[in-house]
């Protein structure tokens, strides 16, 4: 009972020595909790601090906490940390898009078609274990602490800094204390759901604030006089919030985090609680008012931190922000790959040891490796040697290498499809992959791929795909014979059953050369009575004739987005040499299509963007097989030999044997995601246009449209109004997700 009534006298003189001190040099701790988005309010509370002039000793942090925490003690001013946030694209960052640019040609055909993608283990599908794997977000980091590289001790850092994870098989606290500044934050920020863990020292590390969201204990034995919290936890979410799994787990664990909280919010000398309750843990795009809001609640607190700021006399300089023009790589060090060769790796980052490249081009290396999507992870760290870094890289396998995909789709061709994939990467070779489509629906088809992959050498791929698809056309461009009745439009059957071996080959990143053959059985029919009338049979065939040909191509492509391209060019040139033929409608003669197209996409604001085009091809020897006769209308992609989009007609009703067409889109995204764009397109099309000159006259046909485009995860979703002054007819083209 004695030893109890002493401790409010040891309090009470312990408060009274931390108060002398105060007067003196009073030193600062800084606990900043995690909150997700919640948490850039501590950058206005830190803004605030700087301005004060309060200098922080030692900062401890947590999730978003330790993000905020780890720059700060790193040497950025709070307003520094505002300009660097409020520049950044978070979707962008943690949904890990990887620039088109970084896949090879063959991964960005694959990556526009699919709306999901989950892995397949022992026969069983798997839902993924995150949203993102991180990648972006640990490259930032890794950005932004390059200037304190060389600190291993966080405890050396400007600022001493220890933050919080949780070690994903015990359940246990882990403090990191040293190491990589970048892969710890990475760890103590991985959101459970969103980011996949982060393995460190051979432990599975996710979000601290899982075990300790508040992590104030570490710094009482610091030696400092006041600590000064942020908290950015919510209340409990009531009934009508409750609506989503991420939701419940949120719930989950705030019961015991807010629990926990008022008994540690009392050893807390300032406690700044900013009002950030109508925001969620994603908000990023409220990321102004939630740091004003950070500022608005330090407010409170203004007296008490101006008596600490006299007291220390101390103003934060903000260090010079890296530019990262460029950077010398001196050594690299792999580690962790045992299926791909270290310089498969190599090759794919696209830098060498000691070399000079800008910070930009490691970025873009290390988004080309995991565009491959064969490894989980790519953590590295950045070591000063020699006016230059050494990099020290670990690559984590990806375990998974069977995958079921999904798609959705409708248009005005195709009709509604539901679109079924499965691929296995490394089937026989640890660099191929197999996929194939099943596409189910009004217009059943299907899409078979075999590529091995070889990167700067010839690569080698097979395919086989069956298309098909009915339409009411004008017969007249489609048919060798007089005799057939005089109609304007009938229900006509296309079908096109084709199989290919090719060999491909990267001149450079963005250039492309392919060489092959290909077996082509081309089928269009009717069954259609009014055209049927003076037949005796029940269907009319156009074509029905197996062909055999050898082609060519050649590729550039550096535009940004397919679907809503905002910089970038395209160039796509093709030569086909149909040598044989079981020709349906009589003696075949050899005969070769040329055809190539060029766009050209110009961002003139950051919402106005440009994009310019031209198309064309003829045919040289025998014109007669006109089922490959160049045919304009309709809107649409994936089109099967030689049709191709024209505004303002229907599908396939203008055709020949050679055409010119030039096109422009002017497209403005309205807000993010959600584009308005007016687009023209005119050509001339006919036989032998390009022998007669016609090619260059004023153009015969014209079109235009006026339309509204939505980006989302299942792909585009387009509606255009079209409409040409020579039909005097207008109508809607409609689109919905990913063309297949």
């Amino acid at each position: 009972m004695r030893n109890l009534l002493i401790i409010p006298f040891i309090f009470l003189f312990s408060w009274g020595f931390s108060q002398e001190k105060e007067v003196k040099n009073p030193r600062v701790g800084l606990v900043l909790s995690g909150g997700g988005a919640k948490g850039l309010a501590q950058i206005g509370v830190l803004k605030t601090l700087d301005s004060l002039g309060v200098r922080v000793d030692y900062i401890s942090g947590t999730s978003m906490g330790s993000v905020i925490g780890a720059l700060y003690a790193s040497g950025y001013t709070g307003k520094q940390l505002d300009s660097i946030v409020k520049k950044f694209d978070f979707q962008t960052i943690i949904n890990d898009e990887v620039p088109r640019e970084s896949k090879t040609f063959f991964e960005r055909k694959n990556a526009e078609k699919y709306a999901l993608s989950l892995p397949v283990n022992n026969f069983k599908i798997q839902l993924p274990s995150s949203i993102s794997r991180g990648q972006n977000m640990f490259n930032l980091f890794t950005k932004l602490t390059l200037n304190v590289s060389g600190v291993n001790d966080f405890s050396k850092l400007p600022i001493p800094f220890y933050c919080i994870a949780t070690d994903m098989q015990t359940g246990q606290e882990v403090v990191l204390n040293h190491g990589s500044l970048a892969q710890a934050i990475a760890a103590s920020s991985a959101l459970p759901t969103l980011f996949q863990p982060i393995t460190l020292d051979d432990k599975l590390l996710m979000d601290g604030g899982i075990v300790n969201n508040y992590p104030i204990e570490g710094l009482k034995s610091k030696d400092l006089d006041v600590i000064i919290g942020v908290d950015v936890q919510g209340p409990l979410l009531d009934t009508n919030r409750l609506n989503s799994v991420s939701d419940i787990l949120i719930q989950i664990n705030n019961f015991s985090a807010i629990k926990e909280m008022k008994a540690k919010a009392k050893f807390t000398d300032i406690y700044i609680h900013p009002n950030v309750n109508e925001y969620s843990l994603i908000s990023f795009e409220d990321k102004n008012e939630i740091i004003k809001n950070g500022e608005t609640a330090t407010e409170k607190f203004l007296d008490e931190l101006k008596a600490i700021a006299a007291a220390q006399n101390y103003q934060k300089e903000a260090i010079e922000t890296p530019h990262f023009d460029e950077i010398k790589i001196n050594k690299i060090e792999i580690t962790g790959n045992e299926k791909h060769t270290a310089s498969y790796i190599l090759g794919k980052l696209r830098f060498r040891r000691n070399e000079m490249i800008t910070y930009d081009d490691f970025s873009k290396g290390v988004n080309n490796l995991v565009a491959t999507n064969n490894f989980d992870s790519f953590l590295y760290k950045f070591s000063p040697s020699d006016q230059g870094y050494d990099l020290y890289a670990k690559v984590i396998e990806s375990k998974n290498t069977t995958f079921v995909k999904l798609g959705l789709h409708y248009d005005q061709l195709y009709k509604s499809a539901v679109l079924l994939n499965l691929t296995k990467k490394q089937l026989l070779l640890k660099n191929d992959v197999l996929s194939l489509d099943f596409i189910l629906g009004d217009n059943s088809r299907y899409n078979f791929d075999y590529y091995i992959d070889k990167g700067f050498y010839w690569s080698v791929g097979m395919n086989s795909r069956y298309i098909g698809f009915t339409h009411s056309t004008d017969p007249s461009g489609l048919i060798n014979t007089l005799n057939y009745p005089s109609v304007d439009k009938i229900q006509m059957s296309f079908s096109d059953f084709a199989h290919q071996f090719f060999v491909e080959t990267l001149i450079k990143k963005d250039l492309a050369l392919k060489i092959g053959l290909e077996f082509k059985n081309l089928k269009i029919t009717t069954t259609d009575n009014s055209f049927l009338a003076i037949f005796d049979n029940a269907e009319y065939k156009f074509e029905d004739s197996n062909f055999f040909s050898g082609f060519g191509s050649l590729k550039i492509d550096t535009i940004d987005n397919k679907y809503f391209p905002t910089r970038g060019f395209l160039f796509e040139g093709g030569f086909q040499y149909y040598f044989a033929s079981s020709n349906s409608n009589g003696n075949f003669n050899d005969f070769s299509i040329v055809k190539s197209q060029m766009s050209k996409a110009f961002k003139i604001t950051n919402q106005l963007s440009l994009n310019i085009g031209t198309e064309g091809g003829f045919i040289l020897g025998d014109s007669s097989t006109k089922a490959l006769h160049f045919g304009l209308g309709g809107y649409g992609q994936n089109y099967f030999n030689n049709f191709s989009s024209f505004y303002g007609y229907d599908y396939l009703a203008l055709i020949g044997d050679s055409f010119v067409k030039a096109d422009t889109t002017v497209d403005y995204e309205i807000i993010k995601n959600h584009h308005f764009n007016i687009s023209a397109n005119f050509a001339n099309i006919g036989e032998g246009i390009f022998l007669n000159n016609d090619w260059i006259q004023p153009p015969s046909y014209g079109g235009y449209s006026v339309g509204y485009g939505y980006e989302t995860i299942f792909g585009p979703i387009e509606v255009k109004y079209n409409w040409s002054d020579e039909t005097k007819k207008a109508s809607f083209f409609v689109n919905v997700g990913y063309w297949f």
